[in-house]
């Protein structure tokens, strides 16, 4: 029985590089039929230029898979720290970042 139980674990060795994260405030997500793309960018105020800090690559089941693992731990952390407050943005990027905005 202990057999089974090691044959379907995975060693997942996480670099201390990696492991630092990446802190992204944007998250574009474009497909084509056969994959899921998500550009995941850091935004900073004043500044008009952003770059793609990370871009991960999916297939569509990892991708369905993905945002329902996602719901779950959401869930999971409103259960127990109470609803997430989100803003609704007008269309478009916001730049601000709901500070005042800078004046010359």
């Amino acid at each position: 029985m202990e057999n089974e139980n090691n044959e379907n674990q995975i060693n997942i060795e996480l670099s201390e590089e990696i492991a630092e994260g990446i802190f992204s405030n944007l998250a574009i997500i474009t497909h084509s039929n056969t994959e899921f793309v998500l550009d995941f960018i850091r935004v900073m105020p004043g500044v008009p230029k952003a770059k793609v800090k990370s871009r991960i690559i999916l297939t569509p089941e990892h991708a369905k898979r993905l945002m329902s693992a996602m719901q779950d731990n959401i869930e999971k952390f409103e259960s127990i720290n109470g609803r997430i407050k989100t803003q609704e943005e007008p269309s478009g990027f916001p730049m601000n970042f709901g500070g005042p905005t800078a004046q010359a």
